[in-house]
């Protein structure tokens, strides 16, 4: 295929990029975690700790209303949303699971700015804590890498 980029080397640098961080506080042992976990691997790859903005909300469907408040400041490169939903005895957890990924994929979408998605959607609390460490780090890369891409196709 001519003019194909396959096998581009992703760009993980993150010297100039601004990162916004939304995380959810329900099962906030959890999603500090993945806060901790991205926010290192941020820092790692070279976003700067002045260009990181971490806020909080109250749970994983109000996630996608402060996303869509800092993709509208035009203040970031990319953001980041963080939470943990468990399956309970309940329908809730699908609600909650389907509403809050429909949530941070339409404000990707209508604002053309990439969102890591680093919402769990586990069974138990200990499927959330095997995943923290190596979600919030893949959140992190994501974040950068998709920042760099649209920065590139524009």
């Amino acid at each position: 295929m001519q003019g194909s980029d396959k096998g581009q080397a992703a760009s993980l640098d993150g010297q100039n990029l601004r990162i916004g961080l939304v995380q959810a506080r329900f099962n906030d042992k959890i999603t500090s975690a993945l806060a901790a976990a991205c926010t290192q691997e941020l820092l790692a790859l070279g976003v700067p700790e002045r260009h990181i903005r971490h806020i909080t909300v109250p749970g994983a469907l109000e996630v996608s209303i402060a996303l869509q408040a800092m993709a509208d400041s035009e203040h970031y490169d990319a953001l980041v949303a963080l939470g943990c939903i468990i399956r309970g005895e309940t329908y809730h957890f699908e609600l909650v699971a389907n509403e809050s990924g429909a949530g941070v994929t339409r404000v990707s979408l209508d604002s053309s700015i990439p969102i890591a998605n680093a919402v769990l959607t586990v069974e138990n609390e200990a499927q959330a804590w095997a995943r923290t460490e190596e979600k919030g780090r893949d959140a992190a890369r994501v974040a950068v890498e998709m920042a760099n891409l649209m920065k590139e196709l524009q």
